[in-house]
């Protein structure tokens, strides 16, 4: 019960933001399916025209429309990449706030984008943004943009960490240096 008790006080900031996402996720998509028939366009916001716009399609693939026909596949991946984090979120320090935000956004995404697979065998994806005429980026959903939000943070974070501890260790191994050599240490 402890352990539990534990991995609550750990998990419970990545649990909030996966639910947020799960939450705004289906109910955009519902308004979608509501409003905007299959395949039709509309412009949500006047002033951007045809560079931003909501189109009603179905995404048999993974995110932004790639690799389509492997719903059972992404299901699969989903569930290891939502397991993995509720086991790793426990070993993941109190003041690291941020992981954990970053690690709920990956793990909302994925389920919002499972609860589609499951219930419709598909996912629906509304939002689309390029340039009329030329390229539009595939079309996506506030799940992918949260897992690709939450993917691209980590990556920035944990290279700035590394960049840090690089830092420290370098200033550490200076002053070590400065001393071995007879010097104040905060001279160096």
């Amino acid at each position: 019960m402890k352990k539990i008790g534990n991995w609550l006080r750990s998990a419970w900031l990545v649990l909030i933001v996966a639910a947020v996402v799960i939450l705004l996720d289906q109910w955009t998509k519902e308004l979608v399916r509501q409003h905007i028939p299959k395949f039709e366009t509309i412009i949500p916001i006047k002033a951007l025209g045809e560079y931003f716009v909501f189109e009603h399609v179905d995404n048999y693939g993974a995110a932004f429309g790639m690799f389509q026909g492997g719903s059972k596949f992404f299901l699969i991946v989903a569930l290891i990449v939502v397991t993995a984090i509720l086991i790793y979120v426990g070993r993941i320090p109190p003041e690291k706030k941020l992981v954990r935000v970053l690690l709920g956004l990956q793990m909302g995404g994925a389920i919002a984008n499972v609860v589609d697979r499951i219930s419709q065998g598909y996912v629906t994806d509304f939002i689309k943004m390029g340039i009329p005429g030329v390229y539009y980026w595939p079309n996506y959903n506030i799940a992918d943009s949260a897992i690709m939000i939450g993917v691209i943070g980590l990556g920035v974070y944990i290279i700035v960490e590394d960049m840090r501890e690089q830092r420290a260790k370098r200033a550490e191994e200076e002053a070590e240096k400065a001393v071995a050599n007879g010097q104040p240490a905060n001279e160096a």
